[in-house]
């Protein structure tokens, strides 16, 4: 009897940690959280489920009531809008990596290109090619490169000839499988495609600055999901961050 009250006493003391974890992260966090969260795991947590997603998808979802402890956006608009609703819990919100704009190509027909005002892009397209990005009305990585393609000066050659994909990941996948001849895409997610390559980075001050916000969710403020933000926060997660080519913001 003493044994099994000892049992509950334990259960009970850690509620929020036998619970786990709901992480709702933009599609272009998922092979760095995925490996963070293994790391999570192996300190003895339970491994979280992470739901990845674009941020505009992740952001409704998350005004309209689904379920969540911490919500990681590829932008700061979107963490914006989800604490416009009240929904972030107080003192939680931080961004903690960056990263930088790409053009990239099918390796196998990989034609680099410096990155300018008024670069020459027809070349790369071809006569029916479309560019794949985000979706430039709502997925933060289609927002940034309609502002570097304004700012350079090439936005209105190309944005009748764009595939605007639900997420970076599915624009990175539309030049993966030969759908599109190049895509704008963010430099972390050509690490985990062997099948495309780089063709130029654009210009930091042709964007806003691409920053990743992490926040604590009110309906989802618990010990546990506050200790794993505050773990994110240590060497190990930033080594894995780094791996996957995540800069300082």
């Amino acid at each position: 009897m003493k044994r099994l009250l000892a049992l509950l006493a334990l259960a009970f003391a850690t509620p929020a940690h036998a619970a786990g974890l709901t992480i709702f992260a933009a599609a272009s966090l998922t092979n760095a959280m995925n490996d963070i969260g293994a790391l999570w795991a192996a300190a003895h947590h339970k491994k979280p489920v992470f739901s990845f997603a674009s941020s505009a998808t992740l952001a409704q979802q998350i005004e309209h009531g689904a379920p969540a402890n911490i919500f990681a956006s590829a932008d700061e608009a979107w963490m914006d809008d989800v604490g416009r609703h009240d929904l972030i819990a107080t003192g939680t919100r931080a961004s903690l990596v960056g990263g930088d704009l790409v053009l990239v190509e099918p390796r196998a027909s990989l034609r680099p290109v410096t990155i300018g005002p008024n670069f020459e892009i027809g070349p790369i397209l071809g006569p029916t090619g479309r560019l794949a990005v985000g979706d430039p009305k709502s997925v933060p990585a289609g927002l940034y490169a309609k502002q570097a393609l304004i700012k350079l000066g090439v936005w209105e050659r190309v944005r009748d000839r764009l595939a605007p994909a639900a997420s970076v990941r599915a624009a990175l996948l539309l030049v993966e499988r030969g759908e599109a001849p190049a895509g704008i895409v963010y430099g972390t997610d050509v690490r985990v495609s062997p099948n495309v390559a780089v063709a130029g980075v654009f210009p930091a001050d042709s964007h806003d600055p691409i920053r990743y916000p992490f926040a604590v969710l009110k309906a989802g403020d618990t010990p546990e999901a506050r200790a794993f933000l505050n773990f994110l926060h240590t060497p190990p997660a930033q080594d894995v961050f780094r791996h996957y080519g995540f800069t300082k913001p």
